[in-house]
């Protein structure tokens, strides 16, 4: 029989679309999937060594109710789900949300994306970057991202994504 193969397009930077590829990538990874994820345009962000800057953006994210994390259990059980319009004029939001998210994952004892990127390199999923983004954005491939990589185009992607099981866009 042969191995099932998994292929992932990941095309979002920010803390919170880090874990959909990670996750999915990890799970296939651990049942047997030969799993190859492309990086491209702000999916890239996923790939550079130091990851600790990624926020959530949850600007124009209807999708994104938060409760609070921390406090007594009648403030945890507001849903902090602030219209747009008074996210996009609070300055520092993005932070605030960013940490209220991070405090969130750790509450609920889910892995760091680091934690889940490296269960990946350990797993031996292969890592895709986007040559031609890497050049439209100026990255310094050997300064700005972790080793293991593979520099490619959308046609080497397109081989492995042609013969996978399962093609996901992220």
């Amino acid at each position: 029989m042969e191995q099932k193969k998994l292929a992932i397009i990941a095309t979002k930077g920010t803390l919170d679309w880090a874990y959909p590829p990670f996750i999915l990538a990890s799970t296939a990874a651990a049942l047997g999937y030969e799993v190859e994820v492309f990086c491209t345009f702000y999916g890239l962000q996923l790939l550079k060594k130091d990851i600790s800057d990624l926020q959530v953006s949850p600007l124009g994210n209807p999708g994104m109710p938060m409760k609070m994390p921390v406090g007594p259990k009648w403030f945890k059980d507001i849903n902090w789900n602030i219209p747009n319009i008074i996210q996009s004029n609070l300055p520092g939001y993005e932070a605030i949300a960013t940490t209220l998210m991070k405090k969130t994952i750790s509450n609920n004892g889910v892995a760091s994306i680091s934690e889940l990127r490296e269960l990946c390199q350990e797993a031996e999923v292969r890592f895709l970057a986007c040559q031609m983004t890497v050049d439209l954005f100026g990255f310094d491939a050997e300064k700005d991202f972790m080793d293991g990589l593979d520099y490619v185009g959308a046609a080497t992607f397109f081989d492995f994504a042609g013969e996978s099981d399962i093609c996901l866009y992220i």
